[in-house]
């Protein structure tokens, strides 16, 4: 078993199994709503995707957001604490880097897994269960390297009993670097200020036992079931 990292979805690594990070806050976000009730979210990747899809799917609510801003006319946003509780059946999402993401590893991997701090150990351990290759796909922002999800892969690393690439040593020595998750999340220099409270949110470690996965297509967005 050997473990790799993209630090955005752009770079080539590909493995059998995928863990898509974007732990600021889209792969935090799809774990809270599907530990919160959620029996699927739909990653899209276009704003007016998600918008046909909400008047097409009954019970459905929209969210998403757009450099960290609620879409306008959405439901909700981009926001873990705005899905602690269950509201619909099928959360609907478009999000500045990680839908996009999301759906890059659909294209190039057997199976697809989203992580995060929030599901860290539960990520982790589905990952050695199925004992083959791992490429951890960082959502980064725009397409640029982004320092907080660099730190969240490879505090993901740590737990693999995996060979690793160079990328992966990259991830754990930027992991090593912080004295805790909340540093390592709050060191980003990218993106706008405000989001001190999901920060804080998204910082916690193994407090829900879930495992986002890619259960399909439904036309161009990604389903994730647990």
């Amino acid at each position: 078993m050997r473990v790799d990292v993209a630090f955005t979805p752009d770079e080539s690594a590909s493995a059998p199994v995928a863990i898509v990070v974007d732990v600021l806050r889209a792969t935090s976000t799809i774990a809270q709503a599907l530990a919160s009730g959620y029996e699927r979210i739909l990653c899209c990747a276009e704003i007016e995707q998600a918008r046909a899809l909400r008047r097409e799917i009954p019970d459905s609510l929209v969210g998403g957001e757009r450099d960290a801003v609620r879409i306008e006319g959405f439901d909700v946003g981009a926001s873990p604490r705005e899905v602690l509780e269950s509201r619909a059946t099928t959360l609907i999402l478009s999000t500045t880097n990680g839908t996009r993401a999301i759906l890059a590893a659909s294209s190039r991997c057997e199976e697809v897994l989203l992580g995060s701090l929030l599901n860290l150990g539960a990520v982790a351990g589905a990952a050695r269960e199925r004992g083959e290759d791992v490429a951890i796909i960082c959502a980064g922002f725009k397409g640029s390297f982004a320092l907080d999800d660099a730190y969240c892969a490879g505090r993901i690393v740590q737990l693999l009993d995996a060979s690793r690439g160079d990328a992966a040593i990259a991830a754990e020595l930027v992991a090593d670097a912080f004295p805790d998750a909340a540093a390592g999340l709050s060191a980003r220099t990218y993106g706008p200020p405000g989001l001190e409270e999901d920060i804080a949110f998204c910082a916690r470690e193994d407090i829900l036992d879930v495992v986002p996965r890619l259960a399909g297509m439904v036309g161009a967005a990604a389903e994730i079931r647990r």
